[in-house]
């Protein structure tokens, strides 16, 4: 079986991580996997949303499969290990050197642990379940993350709760990763994989140009000068401004009926 699956629902594509007797880590031949299927994702012009989660119900993803991973750290000084590992696409296909503008939910059924917790942070909104714990633990072992989680992290929470996280390498629960902002939903794990494909599905019924558009001015502004980002803003507003999508928006909205979107 494969160790990543893909399944269409429409406009939504689910991807699950299917190694759950390896609490879903990736080795390396998973992460490979996981990077295709993501450029699959971003080249299919019927899909619009992905939602990423993990098989079981003990773990989104655990980060590294340890048992390759150790080996490699031991060969790297080799150059074609230098190579893959900075300017590849990074744990989980996302993390890093491939920007998808599409919307992507993570679906947090357990354990989001290090490489596992800075995929999750590569999705623009993460749901999970109540037994979800998210953790950079890279402090306790003598490193530190390299797949985004010290760059994302602070984004999204707040540069106080994320030094908090980064250096202890404790874990944080699910209530508190809500508290935070880390997560922007919780529901029963029965319920987790259904509530957020209805969401997703609810993207996908919006206009995905708009997603691009918008995904792209919020990526690229960032440390941008206020006035050099506003500007993008703005210059990105002009270009939607020249869609068939907004046409047919306005179409709708004047004739009172469900928008039907085409990404043109």
């Amino acid at each position: 079986m494969a160790d990543i699956s893909y399944d269409k629902h429409g406009g939504v594509r689910l991807i699950t991580i299917q190694r759950a007797n390896k609490m879903n880590s990736l080795d390396f031949a998973a992460n490979d996997e996981l990077t295709e299927i993501w450029r699959t994702f971003d080249q299919d012009n019927d899909a619009r949303v992905a939602v990423i989660t993990g098989a079981g119900d003990q773990a989104f993803c655990a980060g590294a499969d340890l048992k390759t991973y150790t080996l490699a750290f031991a060969q790297a000084a080799a150059p074609e290990f230098r190579r893959k590992f900075t300017n590849g696409p990074g744990f989980g296909g996302i993390t890093r050197n491939l920007d998808i503008d599409k919307p992507i939910l993570a679906a947090v059924n357990g354990f989001a642990i290090s490489g596992g917790f800075e995929l999750a942070l590569a999705c623009d909104l993460r749901f999970c379940s109540p037994n979800a714990e998210f953790a950079l633990q890279d402090a306790k072992w003598g490193f530190h993350a390299c797949d985004g989680g010290l760059i994302r992290l602070p984004q999204i929470v707040g540069m106080g709760h994320a030094m908090e996280i980064i250096l202890s390498g404790e874990r944080v629960d699910a209530e508190h990763a809500y508290r935070i902002g880390l997560v922007n939903r919780i529901y029963p794990q029965a319920e987790l994989l259904s509530k957020t494909l209805d969401y997703a599905q609810m993207l996908a019924s919006r206009a995905p140009l708009s997603h691009r558009f918008a995904k792209e001015v919020v990526r690229r502004s960032v440390g941008m000068h206020m006035n050099e980002a506003l500007q993008w803003e703005s210059r990105s507003f002009r270009d939607v401004a020249f869609t068939d999508d907004l046409k047919e928006g306005l179409a709708s909205f004047k004739e009172r009926r469900p928008a039907d979107f085409k990404g043109s």
